[in-house]
């Protein structure tokens, strides 16, 4: 019997794991025919509107080829995009005040950044903008005591005329931007889950510490996409600064030259191509900051997330 165990134990080992998976299921995808059809369409209605627009008389591409990178033009770009960063600057600033006012237990904060925001929000933008421009109305000593802001409109150079509405165009934009950003950092902060909050303050942080170091480089994950549609939306509004003339920026200089050209469908292509190509780098430059402060979440983590696991499995698995 001993002999008859050693003979069995030295034998050629286990027998090997017999694989009981099903085989892979050979599927053949659903053929989408309408979605194809449909698709076929909108190219042919996209392709005919270009080729309409561009083959058509009233446009005339040697104008538009020559008012592009004027100098003027230029000067236009590079104001705007300075109001643009100015008023988002002062936005975000604001609207974070304002809306850790407005999550502040004291209810004369709270009331003041809801009265602000309820104010600002409520009123058009446009309407702000005419406002401001003509402040002076209503505050003649206060606003004259403003640097480059006690200025007649009627009576000065053109270098102070513009300086003059651009702290017009900054009250205007900025101040109304606070009151959007506010409601986007007030969601942003309710996100964060309140244990985060607690357990810091539980370890000895202060408060504005916690909302400084926790609180809110978690809540911009949710801030930065919305952020980041204001931020465009704002670069297209500095338009609306036109109504104060003087050509503070880029829709503004080419109002001015197509009303006295007479050029107004080339010139407004020159405006168009310039806001596409600034609105394109601004919508780039979100996707990469979404992607910096999304990680660890979304769809695209949880997948990767999924493929490192198999790749484990895999590696375990021999």
């Amino acid at each position: 019997m001993t002999t008859s165990n050693q003979g069995l134990s030295t034998g050629a080992g286990p027998p090997a794991p017999v694989d009981t998976r099903p085989e892979a299921i050979k599927a053949k995808p659903v053929r989408h025919w309408g979605r194809w059809i449909s698709a076929v369409i909108v190219i042919y209605l996209v392709i005919a509107l270009l080729y309409s627009f561009i083959k058509s008389p009233n446009v005339d591409w040697a104008t538009v080829g020559n008012f592009l990178f004027k100098p003027l033009v230029l000067r236009g770009v590079v104001a705007t995009v300075e109001l643009t960063v100015v008023a988002m600057v002062v936005g975000a600033v604001g609207g974070t005040i304002l809306a850790v006012m407005r999550l502040s237990d004291n209810p004369v904060l709270s009331t003041i950044s809801w009265v602000y925001i309820w104010f600002f929000r409520g009123t058009p933008v446009y309407v702000q903008i005419i406002l401001w421009g003509n402040i002076g109305v209503l505050y003649q000593r206060f606003y004259a005591g403003l640097p480059l802001t006690g200025l007649s409109l009627g009576s000065t150079g053109s270098g102070a005329l513009v300086n003059h509405l651009f702290v017009v165009a900054i009250l205007a934009l900025g101040l109304n931007e606070a009151a959007y950003a506010a409601e986007l950092v007030r969601a942003g902060i309710i996100s964060v889950d309140a244990g985060q909050s607690e357990a810091a303050l539980s370890l000895g942080m202060a408060p504005t510490l916690t909302m400084r170091r926790i609180v809110l480089p978690q809540a911009m994950r949710v801030i930065i996409p919305t952020m980041g549609n204001e931020t465009i939306s704002m670069l297209k509004t500095t338009s609306l600064l036109a109504v104060l003339g003087g050509g503070v920026e880029l829709f503004g200089r080419l109002q001015i030259v197509y009303a006295q050209t007479f050029q107004i469908v080339p010139l407004l292509v020159v405006a168009s191509m310039w806001y596409l190509f600034l609105t394109t780098i601004l919508t780039i430059g979100q996707h990469y900051l979404e992607a910096y402060f999304g990680r660890g979440f979304g769809a695209a983590e949880a997948e990767a997330a999924e493929k490192r696991a198999e790749r484990r499995a895999a590696r375990a698995h021999g």
